[in-house]
């Protein structure tokens, strides 16, 4: 590992701890969260170089300008948190800590989980609450399948986004990789748009994420998969829905996790989706599987979120008994 031997083990450890405490609410609402601080330079460099009186050329060199500023100061950021802690007694917890509330874990599980109380308490209004703060889907076109399906499909891709992906970066590349991610994550999620302001501007960024997700997307997939039999699911129908659907999803990444939780648990994920401005068509992800997924099934994608996670972890400590 580039800074620590050991670093592998130091992962497994912020994984363990995200795991237990996740984003704790008492320690955001006294200082912002690494993410905020990401998010206010993206709005800083997008205020200097996607001006609306720029040309689309001026604006999509602008956009190259800002990932590659946005790479260049997490990569230094990452390396002066290593240098630093490699100075001070037990900098290793420094580490530790940074990874773990830049991994997503339980957050993930808790915004998923909510939908499904939502429904189970309140209802349909519940659950299209709930699901109004995980997805970009307009929740009063969705019924009770629809808003179950939309918290499932999320837990999909958002493992793959917010769980795999750091810790694939991080293993490879340490701090400095987990943390340039998150920058490239974030920047595609507010100007990875296709959109008249962001077309152009968040050209690089979005095709940036697309490839460092790549990674990522399969072994979700793959972990989706093992996890299958924890729920009563197939790990070859997993694999089959894996096969046949993943590369038709819109996203070249999160077909992978998408079709693979859809093959695990019998649903059709995915198909088409009402936006606030626009509606898709897309193709279903496990097309032959049941369309009236209910919050039953929420409760049955978390289980197999939980176990995928657990995988992961084991291979992670698995591979720093290797090293």
């Amino acid at each position: 590992m580039l800074f620590y031997p050991d670093a592998l083990f130091l992962l497994f450890v912020a994984i363990l701890l995200d795991a237990v405490f996740g984003d704790p609410d008492i320690l955001w609402r006294r200082v912002s969260h690494p993410v905020a601080y990401i998010g206010r330079g993206i709005t800083a460099l997008e205020g200097r170089f996607n001006n609306p009186d720029f040309s689309d050329r001026q604006r999509k060199v602008g956009g190259i300008l800002t990932l590659l500023l946005l790479v260049l100061a997490s990569v230094a950021i990452g390396i002066a948190i290593h240098w630093i802690a490699s100075l001070v007694p037990f900098g290793e917890i420094v580490v530790i800590l940074v990874a773990a509330i830049l991994i997503a874990q339980k957050s993930l599980y808790q915004h998923v989980a909510a939908v499904r109380d939502g429904l189970q308490s309140d209802g349909l209004e519940g659950g299209r609450r709930a699901v109004a703060m995980i997805v970009g889907r307009d929740p009063q076109q969705l019924d009770e399948a629809g808003v179950s399906r939309a918290a499932i499909e999320s837990c999909a891709e958002n493992f793959s986004d917010g769980v795999v992906a750091p810790v694939f970066w991080f293993a490879l590349l340490g701090l400095p990789g987990l943390i340039a991610y998150k920058a490239v994550n974030t920047a595609d999620s507010m100007i990875g748009h296709k959109t008249d302001t962001y077309c152009d501007f968040g050209w690089a960024s979005a095709r940036f994420d697309d490839l460092i997700n790549l990674p990522a997307s399969r072994l979700a997939g793959l972990l989706f998969t093992l996890s299958a039999p924890y729920v009563g699911g197939s790990p070859r129908a997993a694999f089959k829905a894996v096969r046949r659907d993943a590369g038709k999803h819109r996203s070249p990444n999160a077909g992978w996790p998408e079709a693979a939780m859809a093959g695990a648990l019998g649903l059709a994920l995915a198909g088409p989706r009402a936006y606030p401005d626009y509606t898709v068509n897309d193709p279903y992800m496990n097309r032959s599987g049941r369309k009236n997924a209910t919050a039953d099934d929420i409760t049955s994608a978390l289980k197999i979120l939980v176990t995928a996670c657990a995988l992961q972890a084991l291979i992670v400590l698995l591979l720093a008994f290797w090293r």
